[in-house]
């Protein structure tokens, strides 16, 4: 048969009506080229509709400055207009995949004709039989796919497939240019290396942009699209040998078409492969601040907001092209990291952490710990979010000590106390009975058989001040029988807390000291809320998101007041005093108002510090994740100092006061709004003894400085 004549009578058919009625001869698919089809059929060969959808693209995020902190994606791709190219690029490409693109239309016969000849001699494929928008039309095919059987059937060897392509390449010329066509082309062709799109190539084989490939890198590329998984340079020698053929080929037919010279094809054959392997940027792995770029991909990915479902989602953060700004302050975030880095080594075990949230908007502002994110345990690195809750890629969290008291003192405060409120209490306390604590099911949870102790026995008449400022336990389990359990956690829960690991809260009697397991994030952001004047926030860390095609949507601060401001002006009032004549006093200030907690639990398992100014919040762990029960802050090294025992005002605290002196500085310094003296000031119907009055200076002797230590039931 003669199959030439026969295709030449297809075309021109073809060309004169847009149907085919010829016989048809094609290479049998998977063959040696040596079986054709012939059919007197008529076949429809009207150009069709091509559905495109947009190519996969990766998301970039930005820190609150507006600088690349990390990227995300399906299949890495740039995409990248064509006078972001280099010529040289376009000419190797079109040399060796197509070299009469721009004289053709949808079906180049010639070309195909050409093609077949020259692979038939070679005993191989030398040139590609398809022309550039045939290929660009089976990648747009195999794009779309998303099942397996779609995408067998995108590559399935059969002539209806074929003839399918040329149908949707005839819809395509007629659609775009081919200058469009080859932008498309060059973007969506894959290059082995896991890269996407000659941009990513580019960046990807040598280290550059698409814009600055030399004649050798592009005849490289431009060789790498005709079978990638084959010559792909990063699964080995082999590989890369049979890419730097595929290279010389691209330059000989480069040659050969007088594109370049004698002396240019000669020197550039000479040159060595030159792939470097850039490493993928995408990742959080990859990001400066992996631990929050890790919050930041779960928060997109769990929250409905960004999309109904987790697929859309999930499709949305990996393919499209977005461009996320987020809170992340990188002076605060180099604060936070630097702190850290002085206190606690990357190489101990106990792990430090710390969350900074701005009180008023709960935009978290920087995430960071002493362990470098990673799989080596020979570098002692960490593979969870140790900063955050489960749910933002974080593990069971530690619990927060005496940072929870906070909590019963806003519930006294709010039911009426005053400032100089409060009771006598001994060295130990015990319920009286099983229903002196309630939870909030209304069962009874008291425990008569459990004493819980102060870490040093101070005990006498403790007011909502001193108690406080000595982190007293005894007083604090008095104080939660008072207001009761339940107020306590409701006030807890209105402030956003949660347990890290996502159960439920634990509530029993000692609920004050802190036995529910945390995460830095969480509390710093309940903090936050009090710096705020009562006025809590969802934690934030995406302002606005861009899409590909420049449409920007902006995400404000979720808030509401869950609390009188006085009652969140007076915790601060007495919170303030940690610093001065509290559990603090040994570290001291940062030169403004400031608030805050230390935190420690039974025996030193874990130690915390959360406080908080009117313009950030900060709260601060430090425990051993191999199990804080079990590995205790007792006789250790960290940091390269020694310590029989850490509280929170030995590690936590000093990280926090280096943390905010260096994040606030430049910043004006913001007062507290004063304590409502005539809600809040002296005392109602707990004042201390009569008998007391005159030594209520002396008060202060027997406050322990890490007398903080909770003891109770449910701890980990």
């Amino acid at each position: 048969m003669d199959w030439g004549s026969g295709i030449v009578r297809l075309v021109g058919a073809a060309a004169a009506a847009g149907v085919l009625t010829a016989a048809i001869a094609l290479p049998a698919v998977g063959g040696a080229g040596a079986m054709f089809v012939n059919t007197a059929e008529e076949l429809n060969l009207k150009a069709m509709t091509l559905k495109e959808p947009p190519l996969a693209e990766k998301t970039t995020l930005l820190d609150a400055k507006g600088d690349e902190i990390g990227q995300f994606y399906e299949e890495y791709r740039e995409v990248v207009t064509l006078d972001e190219i280099s010529e040289v690029m376009k000419t190797a490409i079109i040399a060796i995949e197509d070299f009469r693109f721009y004289e053709h239309g949808a079906i180049d016969i010639e070309g195909t004709l050409r093609a077949l000849a020259k692979n038939l001699t070679s005993g191989g494929i030398a040139q590609g039989g398809s022309s550039i928008t045939q290929q660009y039309v089976k990648q747009v095919l195999l794009n779309s796919a998303v099942t397996d059987e779609e995408k067998a059937k995108a590559l399935e060897a059969s002539y209806a497939r074929k003839l399918n392509e040329l149908r949707y390449a005839m819809g395509v010329e007629e659609k775009y240019t081919k200058d469009e066509i080859l932008e498309k082309y060059l973007n969506i062709a894959y290059f082995g290396a896991s890269a996407n799109g000659v941009e990513a190539a580019a960046k990807r084989f040598f280290g550059v942009s698409a814009k600055d490939l030399d004649l050798v890198q592009a005849a490289t590329l431009a060789g790498a699209v005709q079978d990638p998984n084959r010559t792909d340079p990063n699964l080995g020698r082999q590989q890369r040998t049979r890419l730097l053929e595929r290279r010389n080929v691209v330059l000989n037919r480069m040659h050969e078409l007088g594109k370049i010279t004698d002396e240019e094809l000669e020197k550039a054959k000479a040159k060595k492969l030159g792939y470097k392997g850039t490493p993928l940027p995408g990742g959080c792995g990859a990001s400066p601040y992996p631990y929050y770029c890790m919050y930041v991909r779960a928060e997109i990915l769990n929250n409905p907001v960004f999309g109904k479902t987790k697929k859309e989602r999930t499709q949305l953060l990996n393919r499209g092209g977005l461009t996320i700004k987020t809170t992340l302050d990188p002076k605060m975030q180099r604060a936070a990291e630097r702190a850290i880095k002085k206190w606690v080594h990357a190489s101990d075990n106990p792990v430090a952490s710390e969350a900074l949230v701005e009180p008023g908007t709960g935009e978290i502002k920087a995430m960071a710990a002493s362990r470098t994110y990673g799989r080596s345990k020979k570098r002692n690195e960490m593979s969870y979010n140790v900063v955050a809750d489960a749910a933002h890629g974080g593990g069971v969290g530690f619990q927060a000590g005496s940072t929870f008291k906070t909590f019963t003192l806003l519930a006294g405060l709010k039911e009426g106390m005053k400032v100089n409120d409060g009771f006598s209490v001994g060295a130990g306390y015990r319920a009286s009975g099983y229903s002196t604590f309630k939870n909030c099911k209304g069962e009874n949870i008291g425990d008569p058989s459990h004493t819980v102790t102060n870490d040093e026995g101070s005990g006498g008449f403790k007011t909502l001040q001193t108690g406080t400022w000595g982190s007293v336990n005894t007083f604090f389990m008095k104080l939660e029988e008072e207001v009761g359990l339940c107020d306590t956690i409701k006030t807890a829960k209105s402030l956003g807390i949660k347990r890290s690991d996502g159960l439920p809260l634990q509530e029993y009697s000692t609920f004050t000291l802190g036995i529910n397991e945390m995460d830095p994030v969480t509390v710093a952001n309940a903090y936050a809320a009090i710096g705020a004047r009562g006025k809590y926030c969802e934690p934030m860390v995406v302002t606005e998101i861009t899409d590909r095609d420049g449409k920007v949507k902006k995400y404000e601060p979720k808030c509401k007041q869950v609390m009188d401001p006085e009652v969140a002006d007076a915790a601060a009032n007495i919170l303030e005093g940690v610093f001065t004549k509290g559990t603090m006093r040994g570290v001291g200030g940062i030169g403004r108002p400031a608030a805050g907690k230390t935190g420690t639990t039974d025996a030193q398992a874990t130690a915390w510090f959360a406080g908080f100014t009117p313009d950030l919040a900060g709260a601060v762990s430090i425990g051993d994740p191999r199990g804080s029960q079990k590995y205790k802050l007792n006789n250790v090294t960290i940091g390269g100092r020694y310590y029989g025992s850490v509280f929170g005002a030995s590690i936590p605290g000093p990280i926090w006061r280096d943390t905010m002196l260096a994040a606030l500085k430049g910043t004006k310094a913001t007062d507290f709004h004063p304590l409502d003296t005539a809600r809040f000031g002296g005392c109602g119907s707990s004042c201390a003894p009569v008998q007391r009055d005159r030594e209520e200076p002396n008060e202060l002797r027997d406050i322990d400085s890490d007398n903080d230590v909770s003891i109770g039931t449910g701890q980990d």
